[in-house]
Protein backbone atom coordinates (compact mmCIF):
# COMPACT_ATOMS: atom_id res chain seq x y z
CA UNK A 1 0.00 0.00 0.00
CA UNK A 2 1.29 3.47 -0.90
CA UNK A 3 1.73 5.83 2.02
CA UNK A 4 1.32 9.59 1.87
CA UNK A 5 4.76 11.08 2.40
CA UNK A 6 4.08 14.81 2.71
CA UNK A 7 1.98 16.95 5.03
CA UNK A 8 0.07 18.74 2.24
CA UNK A 9 -1.95 16.62 -0.17
CA UNK A 10 -3.29 18.10 -3.42
CA UNK A 11 -6.10 15.97 -4.77
CA UNK A 12 -6.16 17.13 -8.36
CA UNK A 13 -2.71 18.67 -8.45
CA UNK A 14 -1.77 18.50 -12.14
CA UNK A 15 -4.32 20.93 -13.60
CA UNK A 16 -4.31 24.65 -14.28
CA UNK A 17 -4.59 25.69 -10.62
CA UNK A 18 -3.09 22.60 -8.98
CA UNK A 19 0.21 22.80 -10.84
CA UNK A 20 0.64 26.43 -9.70
CA UNK A 21 -0.15 25.47 -6.11
CA UNK A 22 2.41 22.66 -6.12
CA UNK A 23 5.10 24.92 -7.58
CA UNK A 24 4.26 27.66 -5.07
CA UNK A 25 4.69 25.26 -2.16
CA UNK A 26 7.92 23.90 -3.65
CA UNK A 27 9.24 27.46 -3.95
CA UNK A 28 8.53 27.84 -0.22
CA UNK A 29 10.57 24.65 0.25
CA UNK A 30 7.48 22.61 1.11
CA UNK A 31 6.97 19.27 -0.57
CA UNK A 32 3.49 18.10 -1.56
CA UNK A 33 1.81 14.84 -2.40
CA UNK A 34 -0.23 14.99 -5.62
CA UNK A 35 -3.09 12.57 -6.15
CA UNK A 36 -4.37 12.80 -9.72
CA UNK A 37 -5.17 10.45 -12.59
CA UNK A 38 -3.84 13.07 -15.05
CA UNK A 39 -6.34 12.07 -17.74
CA UNK A 40 -5.21 14.87 -20.05
CA UNK A 41 -1.53 13.96 -19.75
CA UNK A 42 -0.59 17.35 -18.36
CA UNK A 43 2.96 18.38 -17.71
CA UNK A 44 3.80 17.30 -14.16
CA UNK A 45 6.57 19.44 -12.72
CA UNK A 46 9.20 17.12 -11.35
CA UNK A 47 10.45 17.75 -7.86
CA UNK A 48 12.30 15.01 -6.08
CA UNK A 49 10.62 15.86 -2.78
CA UNK A 50 7.09 15.66 -4.20
CA UNK A 51 5.12 12.42 -4.33
CA UNK A 52 2.79 11.62 -7.21
CA UNK A 53 0.07 8.98 -6.89
CA UNK A 54 -1.79 8.16 -10.10
CA UNK A 55 -5.22 7.56 -8.54
CA UNK A 56 -8.70 8.27 -9.83
CA UNK A 57 -10.99 9.82 -7.20
CA UNK A 58 -13.71 7.39 -8.25
CA UNK A 59 -11.46 4.49 -7.28
CA UNK A 60 -12.73 4.57 -3.72
CA UNK A 61 -11.25 1.30 -2.51
CA UNK A 62 -7.80 2.47 -3.51
CA UNK A 63 -7.90 6.11 -2.46
CA UNK A 64 -9.61 5.45 0.87
CA UNK A 65 -6.95 2.88 1.66
CA UNK A 66 -4.48 5.73 2.04
CA UNK A 67 -3.74 7.09 5.50
CA UNK A 68 -4.57 10.80 5.66
CA UNK A 69 -3.73 11.13 9.36
CA UNK A 70 -2.32 14.56 10.20
CA UNK A 71 -2.44 15.64 6.55
CA UNK A 72 -3.74 18.87 5.06
CA UNK A 73 -6.02 17.89 2.19
CA UNK A 74 -6.67 20.39 -0.61
CA UNK A 75 -9.45 19.10 -2.84
CA UNK A 76 -9.05 20.50 -6.37
CA UNK A 77 -10.03 17.48 -8.45
CA UNK A 78 -12.98 17.36 -10.83
CA UNK A 79 -14.29 18.02 -14.31
CA UNK A 80 -13.85 21.77 -14.40
CA UNK A 81 -16.10 24.26 -16.13
CA UNK A 82 -19.45 24.41 -17.87
CA UNK A 83 -18.67 22.97 -21.34
CA UNK A 84 -17.35 19.58 -20.27
CA UNK A 85 -19.89 19.08 -17.49
CA UNK A 86 -22.72 19.95 -19.87
CA UNK A 87 -21.36 17.48 -22.43
CA UNK A 88 -20.93 14.67 -19.87
CA UNK A 89 -23.67 15.23 -17.25
CA UNK A 90 -23.63 11.72 -15.79
CA UNK A 91 -19.86 11.56 -15.48
CA UNK A 92 -19.85 15.08 -14.10
CA UNK A 93 -22.25 14.27 -11.29
CA UNK A 94 -20.32 11.09 -10.49
CA UNK A 95 -16.92 12.82 -10.39
CA UNK A 96 -17.79 16.28 -9.07
CA UNK A 97 -20.38 15.28 -6.51
CA UNK A 98 -20.94 11.59 -5.71
CA UNK A 99 -17.26 10.60 -5.56
CA UNK A 100 -16.23 13.67 -3.59
CA UNK A 101 -18.94 13.13 -0.99
CA UNK A 102 -17.96 9.48 -0.66
CA UNK A 103 -14.30 10.44 -0.27
CA UNK A 104 -15.01 13.04 2.40
CA UNK A 105 -17.31 10.63 4.22
CA UNK A 106 -14.57 8.00 4.27
CA UNK A 107 -11.59 9.99 5.54
CA UNK A 108 -10.70 10.37 9.21
CA UNK A 109 -7.91 11.82 11.34
CA UNK A 110 -6.84 14.46 8.85
CA UNK A 111 -5.49 17.83 9.94
CA UNK A 112 -7.41 20.19 7.63
CA UNK A 113 -9.70 19.70 4.66
CA UNK A 114 -9.88 22.58 2.18
CA UNK A 115 -12.60 22.19 -0.43
CA UNK A 116 -12.12 24.39 -3.48
CA UNK A 117 -15.48 25.74 -4.60
CA UNK A 118 -16.43 28.64 -6.87
CA UNK A 119 -18.05 32.07 -6.85
CA UNK A 120 -20.08 30.78 -9.82
CA UNK A 121 -22.32 29.34 -7.13
CA UNK A 122 -23.91 32.80 -6.87
CA UNK A 123 -25.08 32.40 -10.47
CA UNK A 124 -27.52 35.02 -11.65
CA UNK A 125 -27.80 37.70 -9.00
CA UNK A 126 -29.97 40.82 -8.91
CA UNK A 127 -28.55 41.89 -5.58
CA UNK A 128 -27.90 45.59 -5.11
CA UNK A 129 -24.88 44.87 -2.94
CA UNK A 130 -21.73 42.76 -3.38
CA UNK A 131 -22.43 39.17 -2.35
CA UNK A 132 -21.09 37.87 0.92
CA UNK A 133 -20.68 34.28 2.04
CA UNK A 134 -24.09 34.51 3.74
CA UNK A 135 -26.02 35.48 0.62
CA UNK A 136 -28.19 32.84 -1.07
CA UNK A 137 -26.66 30.72 -3.82
CA UNK A 138 -28.25 30.43 -7.24
CA UNK A 139 -26.14 27.98 -9.28
CA UNK A 140 -26.97 27.82 -12.99
CA UNK A 141 -24.52 25.30 -14.45
CA UNK A 142 -24.19 21.64 -13.58
CA UNK A 143 -20.63 22.39 -12.49
CA UNK A 144 -21.68 24.92 -9.85
CA UNK A 145 -24.69 22.84 -8.78
CA UNK A 146 -22.32 20.02 -7.86
CA UNK A 147 -20.10 22.45 -5.97
CA UNK A 148 -23.12 23.63 -3.98
CA UNK A 149 -24.14 20.04 -3.29
CA UNK A 150 -20.72 19.25 -1.80
CA UNK A 151 -20.77 22.49 0.20
CA UNK A 152 -24.16 21.56 1.65
CA UNK A 153 -22.93 18.09 2.49
CA UNK A 154 -19.97 19.52 4.39
CA UNK A 155 -22.12 22.06 6.24
CA UNK A 156 -24.57 19.37 7.33
CA UNK A 157 -21.83 16.91 8.29
CA UNK A 158 -19.79 16.65 11.45
CA UNK A 159 -16.58 16.98 9.46
CA UNK A 160 -13.98 19.71 9.90
CA UNK A 161 -13.59 21.75 6.71
CA UNK A 162 -12.83 25.08 5.08
CA UNK A 163 -14.60 26.06 1.86
CA UNK A 164 -12.87 28.47 -0.51
CA UNK A 165 -15.09 29.97 -3.21
CA UNK A 166 -12.62 30.99 -5.89
CA UNK A 167 -13.26 33.90 -8.23
CA UNK A 168 -12.73 33.31 -11.96
CA UNK A 169 -9.09 32.36 -12.41
CA UNK A 170 -6.54 34.07 -14.63
CA UNK A 171 -2.79 34.17 -15.10
CA UNK A 172 0.06 31.93 -16.16
CA UNK A 173 0.31 28.23 -15.37
CA UNK A 174 2.59 25.57 -16.80
CA UNK A 175 -0.64 23.72 -17.55
CA UNK A 176 -2.24 26.69 -19.21
CA UNK A 177 -5.93 27.20 -19.93
CA UNK A 178 -7.04 29.72 -22.53
CA UNK A 179 -10.73 28.95 -22.15
CA UNK A 180 -10.95 31.29 -19.15
CA UNK A 181 -12.32 34.73 -19.94
CA UNK A 182 -9.33 36.97 -19.23
CA UNK A 183 -6.78 34.51 -20.64
CA UNK A 184 -8.89 33.83 -23.73
CA UNK A 185 -9.69 37.46 -24.55
CA UNK A 186 -6.05 38.49 -24.08
CA UNK A 187 -4.68 35.77 -26.36
CA UNK A 188 -7.26 36.37 -29.09
CA UNK A 189 -6.71 40.11 -29.10
CA UNK A 190 -2.94 39.63 -29.05
CA UNK A 191 -3.29 37.64 -32.28
CA UNK A 192 -5.91 40.11 -33.54
CA UNK A 193 -8.60 37.43 -33.74
CA UNK A 194 -12.19 38.61 -33.63
CA UNK A 195 -14.17 38.10 -30.42
CA UNK A 196 -17.91 38.29 -29.95
CA UNK A 197 -18.38 39.41 -26.35
CA UNK A 198 -21.73 38.04 -25.20
CA UNK A 199 -23.52 39.30 -22.09
CA UNK A 200 -21.07 42.19 -21.98
CA UNK A 201 -22.86 44.03 -19.17
CA UNK A 202 -22.57 41.06 -16.79
CA UNK A 203 -19.93 41.21 -14.08
CA UNK A 204 -17.89 38.75 -12.09
CA UNK A 205 -14.72 38.75 -9.99
CA UNK A 206 -11.30 37.55 -11.11
CA UNK A 207 -8.26 36.29 -9.22
CA UNK A 208 -4.76 35.23 -10.23
CA UNK A 209 -3.83 31.56 -9.77
CA UNK A 210 -0.80 32.53 -7.70
CA UNK A 211 -3.09 34.30 -5.26
CA UNK A 212 -5.11 31.11 -4.98
CA UNK A 213 -1.94 29.30 -3.94
CA UNK A 214 -1.27 31.99 -1.36
CA UNK A 215 -4.71 31.69 0.29
CA UNK A 216 -4.39 27.90 0.48
CA UNK A 217 -1.09 28.36 2.30
CA UNK A 218 -2.73 30.89 4.64
CA UNK A 219 -5.57 28.53 5.54
CA UNK A 220 -3.13 25.70 6.26
CA UNK A 221 -0.97 27.90 8.50
CA UNK A 222 -3.92 29.57 10.29
CA UNK A 223 -5.21 28.49 13.67
CA UNK A 224 -8.00 25.96 13.35
CA UNK A 225 -10.50 28.15 15.20
CA UNK A 226 -10.14 30.83 12.51
CA UNK A 227 -10.85 28.60 9.52
CA UNK A 228 -12.76 25.55 10.70
CA UNK A 229 -16.29 25.27 9.31
CA UNK A 230 -15.80 28.59 7.53
CA UNK A 231 -16.56 29.67 3.97
CA UNK A 232 -14.43 32.34 2.31
CA UNK A 233 -14.91 34.13 -0.98
CA UNK A 234 -11.42 34.35 -2.50
CA UNK A 235 -10.54 37.32 -4.71
CA UNK A 236 -10.42 41.09 -4.41
CA UNK A 237 -13.05 43.80 -4.64
CA UNK A 238 -10.97 45.71 -7.20
CA UNK A 239 -11.07 42.73 -9.57
CA UNK A 240 -14.87 42.77 -9.89
CA UNK A 241 -15.43 43.84 -13.48
CA UNK A 242 -17.90 43.60 -16.36
CA UNK A 243 -16.97 41.85 -19.60
CA UNK A 244 -17.33 45.15 -21.43
CA UNK A 245 -14.78 46.89 -19.22
CA UNK A 246 -12.49 43.86 -19.24
CA UNK A 247 -12.28 43.72 -23.04
CA UNK A 248 -11.62 47.47 -23.14
CA UNK A 249 -8.61 47.11 -20.83
CA UNK A 250 -7.34 44.16 -22.88
CA UNK A 251 -7.79 46.19 -26.06
CA UNK A 252 -5.70 49.01 -24.60
CA UNK A 253 -2.93 46.65 -23.50
CA UNK A 254 -2.76 44.66 -26.74
CA UNK A 255 -3.39 47.56 -29.11
CA UNK A 256 -6.16 45.56 -30.79
CA UNK A 257 -9.88 46.30 -30.88
CA UNK A 258 -11.08 43.35 -32.90
CA UNK A 259 -14.22 42.61 -30.90
CA UNK A 260 -17.97 43.11 -31.05
CA UNK A 261 -20.29 43.58 -28.10
CA UNK A 262 -23.25 41.25 -28.66
CA UNK A 263 -26.66 41.53 -27.04
CA UNK A 264 -27.48 37.81 -27.24
CA UNK A 265 -27.16 35.75 -24.09
CA UNK A 266 -24.91 32.71 -23.81
CA UNK A 267 -23.82 32.99 -20.19
CA UNK A 268 -26.26 34.61 -17.78
CA UNK A 269 -24.01 34.51 -14.73
CA UNK A 270 -23.83 37.94 -13.19
CA UNK A 271 -22.49 38.61 -9.72
CA UNK A 272 -20.31 41.08 -7.86
CA UNK A 273 -18.69 39.53 -4.82
CA UNK A 274 -17.57 40.92 -1.48
CA UNK A 275 -14.18 39.69 -0.27
CA UNK A 276 -14.07 41.47 3.10
CA UNK A 277 -14.26 38.31 5.21
CA UNK A 278 -11.10 36.67 3.88
CA UNK A 279 -9.28 39.99 4.21
CA UNK A 280 -10.48 40.73 7.75
CA UNK A 281 -10.06 37.24 9.21
CA UNK A 282 -7.01 35.92 7.35
CA UNK A 283 -5.35 39.14 6.22
CA UNK A 284 -5.52 37.98 2.61
CA UNK A 285 -4.94 40.61 -0.04
CA UNK A 286 -4.35 39.45 -3.63
CA UNK A 287 -1.10 40.72 -5.17
CA UNK A 288 -2.16 40.58 -8.81
CA UNK A 289 -4.55 42.95 -10.54
CA UNK A 290 -6.40 42.32 -13.77
CA UNK A 291 -3.88 44.54 -15.53
CA UNK A 292 -1.02 42.46 -14.11
CA UNK A 293 -2.54 39.29 -15.50
CA UNK A 294 -3.10 40.76 -18.96
CA UNK A 295 0.47 42.05 -19.14
CA UNK A 296 1.84 38.71 -17.90
CA UNK A 297 0.07 36.77 -20.65
CA UNK A 298 1.07 39.29 -23.32
CA UNK A 299 4.71 39.01 -22.23
CA UNK A 300 4.55 35.21 -22.34
CA UNK A 301 2.96 35.28 -25.78
CA UNK A 302 5.70 37.62 -27.02
CA UNK A 303 8.32 35.20 -25.70
CA UNK A 304 6.38 32.28 -27.25
CA UNK A 305 6.01 30.70 -23.83
CA UNK A 306 3.12 28.60 -25.10
CA UNK A 307 4.56 27.66 -28.49
CA UNK A 308 1.89 29.56 -30.42
CA UNK A 309 3.95 31.97 -32.52
CA UNK A 310 4.47 29.69 -35.50
CA UNK A 311 1.08 27.99 -35.48
CA UNK A 312 -1.76 29.96 -33.94
CA UNK A 313 -4.08 26.99 -34.33
CA UNK A 314 -2.20 25.37 -31.45
CA UNK A 315 -4.16 27.76 -29.26
CA UNK A 316 -7.14 25.45 -29.64
CA UNK A 317 -5.21 22.89 -27.61
CA UNK A 318 -5.46 25.24 -24.65
CA UNK A 319 -9.18 25.94 -24.93
CA UNK A 320 -10.05 23.13 -22.54
CA UNK A 321 -10.27 19.54 -23.63
CA UNK A 322 -13.97 18.83 -23.67
CA UNK A 323 -13.54 15.12 -24.29
CA UNK A 324 -13.05 12.63 -21.49
CA UNK A 325 -10.37 10.11 -22.46
CA UNK A 326 -11.14 6.49 -21.55
CA UNK A 327 -9.76 5.87 -18.06
CA UNK A 328 -10.69 2.36 -16.95
CA UNK A 329 -10.87 2.08 -13.19
CA UNK A 330 -9.37 -0.68 -11.13
CA UNK A 331 -10.48 -2.14 -7.79
CA UNK A 332 -13.83 -0.37 -7.90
Amino acid sequence: MNQIKNETVLIGGTGYVGSVVSEYFNFKDKAVTIIDNNIYQKNITTNSKNQYLNYDIRDHKKILNLDFSDKNIVFLAGLVGDPITKKYPNESKDINEVSIVKFINGITNYKKLIFISTCSNYGLSKSQHPLTEDDPLNPISLYSKSKVAVENFLIDSKKDYTILRFATAFGHSNNMRFDLTLNEFTALQYFNKHIEVYDYETSRPYCHVMDFANIIEKVISSKQELVNKQIFNVGSNQNNISKKNLIKIISEKTGASNFTLVENSKDKRNYIVDFSKVSNILGFSPRFTIEDGIQEIIANLKNDKYGLAVNFELLTNYFGNYEIPPTPLRDV
